[in-house]
């Protein structure tokens, strides 16, 4: 016995033909691509080859990824008041030649700041002939108390040279400054410059017991 076909005009007439099938699915792709070109690239990534995201405003929602940048530093904020006020100072400091009996070659200079404050600062040695012959210590720390407690250091830089150049943003409350030692066989001057956030330390106390002044009032 055969197997038994369907005759043709047995198919669903309602059924759509191939012809109908492939401009279904061209018109839907080309749907898509406009879509795509005309919202999508836009909105998303900031490509409007059409023109049409910009006539649209759709070219508005697009905006760059965000990067969140912190505003901690390793010393504290960025940004922040300052307790003292700000100056600028030009200090001489004068060092005897090697050898000085009274040991006027070497000494301590120092202003007072609070933790979190900060100063820019330069500074340059007058009459020195071997950079090498100018020690300096710059380095902080707390001011001793009347009971005799453990005093906290921080050690910034130490080295020799006829100059330098920085800034510091004082990691404690205290006196920072440097000890500058002159080794060459005739007298000097060390030219320092400060700007920021700091206090004077009397004539004849801690950090400044050779009682160095600036050379001009301080900028109101």
């Amino acid at each position: 016995m055969s197997e038994s076909q369907t005759p043709p005009d047995a198919l669903d007439p309602a059924a759509p033909s191939k012809r109908t099938l492939l401009l279904s699915i061209g018109g839907a792709a080309l749907t898509a691509a406009v879509i795509t070109f005309a919202a999508v690239l836009p909105a998303e990534y900031n490509k409007d080859p059409l023109g049409l995201g910009r006539l649209t405003g759709l070219s508005r929602l697009w905006a760059p990824p965000e990067e969140i940048v912190s505003t901690e530093a390793a010393s504290g904020p960025v940004a922040q008041k300052q307790p003292a006020a700000f100056r600028t100072d030009t200090f001489e400091i004068p060092l005897a030649a090697d050898g000085d009996e009274a040991r006027r070659n070497a000494l301590e200079f120092k202003v007072r700041m609070r933790k979190g404050s900060a100063f820019v600062y330069g500074w340059e040695a007058e009459g020195l002939d071997a950079p090498d012959d100018l020690m300096f210590d710059f380095h902080g720390h707390t001011e001793a108390a009347e009971d005799k407690g453990a005093v906290s250091v921080a050690d910034y830089e130490r080295g020799s040279g006829a100059q330098a150049n920085g800034s510091l943003t004082a990691p404690i409350d205290g006196i920072h400054g440097w000890y500058f030692r002159n080794r060459s066989a005739k007298p000097i001057k060390v030219r320092l410059r400060l700007s920021g956030f700091y206090e004077l330390v009397p004539v004849g106390a801690e950090g400044n017991l050779a009682g160095v002044k600036p050379t001009a009032a301080p900028a109101p």
